[in-house]
């Protein structure tokens, strides 16, 4: 009993102890601050800088050290609405349009399901795995499993004044919309259960690992942010990450899948081309949330990417269509669509780097080289991308991403002067070509290896009896349309 209760009395006494070094090992305490660090923060909230406070080295304190800046805010939350859009109901009825009636519902599913696949995916650890910190240039760490940690809060490793969890689903729409285009490149012709799998080993294996590397605060290829970056490439918005990746993938994917059956003798034009253009609008209006969101504030990169955005688009959609009216003499609601989308899928990575001259070439070239692709590359080699995901994504995305560092400028853009100012105008373009080559790579190898995976575990492809059938009676029990 004595000896128990020494024990218990030294134990206290070294507690005792150490309680003094523990204090004066604190940090000293801030000092409250003054009217002009006050207002100071204020503009800094204006003009989507850092408070006063979120120096390392600060003395002084913030009044809104944890607050969040109410327009960006709100501009973020909107932005993040928009890119939903883009997937639910934009892309869903842009290719529900292009497929045949048999199909329009299997189209729907797949982008359904994937919203929230993908979400279960973001929330227990693929948010945490792109953007935490504490891990490596490929991985980001597990800091943030399960949102833990993801607060409303701002995290400034990314955004002074957005709340971490609104960018963290700002972020989370851009990786639901990703897989979900590759949908187009396989429509009419793969297993539902076998997409799901396929989608979850590929947000592992290629969207996370891409997405931290070119927007992670520690990313291999994060040029504007992480000065000790190898690659140090620029994407905006994601023109790598989104659509290099989706569109490559899906190239790959088509070829290993095989062609729809009847492919190309049988005509398989799309069943509603009204469909078909309410979607692309819908794409359009939401890529503004895309685009413009991605400057992470309401600020003045916003509004250039707002105006590059339109300018770009706009002259795509009519480049393409005139591209058709001189060639086949009839410029086509479908050749507006695809250039649309083409002009968009360009902008991606330039938009908030480049000017409106820039714009306007981006536009141009959007309409004319994915054009060649889909029409003339396409028939030469043979390959059944459906719904020209390759051609649109995978050209379009490359394209863009050489373009914009060709294009970038620091005056629309300051924070390129922050890392690159050496390269930017002079260098740029070869780190693009790396960070593209990159890309290309691991996009093409991982979809190789995961379609292999999933055709042992329960096939890619659906019986032919289920095929001429159509998927939409055959794995979900309806039909989209209903004749007397």
């Amino acid at each position: 009993m004595l000896k128990k209760t020494l024990a218990l009395v030294g134990l206290a006494l070294l507690l005792g102890a150490a309680l003094p070094a523990r204090a004066a090992d604190a940090p000293p305490a801030k000092a409250d601050p003054d009217l002009a660090q006050r207002v100071a923060d204020l503009e800094a909230y204006v003009t989507n800088s850092a408070r006063g406070a979120d120096a390392p080295d600060a003395k002084v304190a913030s009044k809104l050290a944890d607050s969040a800046g109410p327009g960006h805010n709100a501009w973020m939350m909107t932005s993040a609405a928009l890119v939903l859009f883009m997937t639910l109901p934009g892309l869903a009825l842009f290719y529900g349009g292009l497929v045949r009636r048999k199909n329009v519902l299997s189209v729907l599913a797949q982008c359904l399901g994937l919203a929230g696949l993908v979400t279960i995916l973001w929330w227990a650890c693929g948010y945490s795995l792109v953007f935490a910190d504490g891990g490596g240039s490929i991985f980001g760490s597990l800091k943030h499993a399960f949102l833990r940690g993801v607060d409303s809060k701002p995290n400034t490793n990314y955004a002074y004044w957005v709340s971490h969890n609104v960018f963290a689903m700002y972020q989370m729409m851009f990786a639901i919309i990703t897989p979900a285009l590759i949908v187009g490149a396989i429509a009419e012709r793969m297993k539902y259960s076998a997409i799901l799998i396929f989608m979850t080993l590929w947000m592992f294996l290629v969207y996370f690992p891409l997405a931290h590397m070119v927007w992670g605060i520690t990313g291999l290829m994060n040029g504007v942010w992480n000065a000790a970056a190898p690659i140090k490439a620029i994407d905006f918005a994601g023109g790598t990450v989104v659509h290099m990746s989706s569109g490559w993938s899906a190239l790959i994917l088509c070829l290993i899948l095989g062609k729809r059956l009847g492919f190309p003798k049988e005509p398989m034009p799309p069943h509603s081309m009204v469909l078909c253009m309410v979607g692309t609008g819908m794409l359009w209006v939401g890529w503004y949330g895309f685009n413009a969101g991605s400057a992470v504030a309401a600020d003045g990169v916003a509004a250039n990417a707002f105006m590059t955005t339109t300018i770009a688009t706009a002259v795509a959609s009519f480049a393409w269509a005139m591209a058709e009216y001189a060639l086949k003499g009839k410029p086509s609601v479908l050749g507006f669509c695809s250039g649309a989308v083409a002009g968009l899928v360009v902008v991606t990575p330039a938009t908030g780097f480049i000017d409106t001259s820039g714009a306007i070439v981006v536009g141009i070239l959007a309409g004319l080289v994915p054009f060649f692709a889909c029409f003339k590359l396409k028939g030469w080699l043979g390959y059944d991308d459906a719904l020209d995901t390759f051609g649109v994504h995978a050209v379009g995305g490359t394209l863009g991403a050489f373009l914009t560092g060709i294009l970038a400028t620091t005056s629309v853009n300051p924070n390129l002067a922050t890392n690159l100012k050496d390269i930017v105008g002079k260098t740029l373009w070869l780190h693009q070509l790396k960070a593209m080559a990159l890309t290309i790579v691991l996009s093409a190898v991982m979809t190789t290896i995961i379609a292999f995976v999933v055709k042992a575990l329960v096939g890619l492809r659906p019986s032919e009896e289920v095929e001429l059938i159509g998927l939409d009676l055959a794995e979900h029990g309806e039909e989209g349309y209903h004749t007397a």
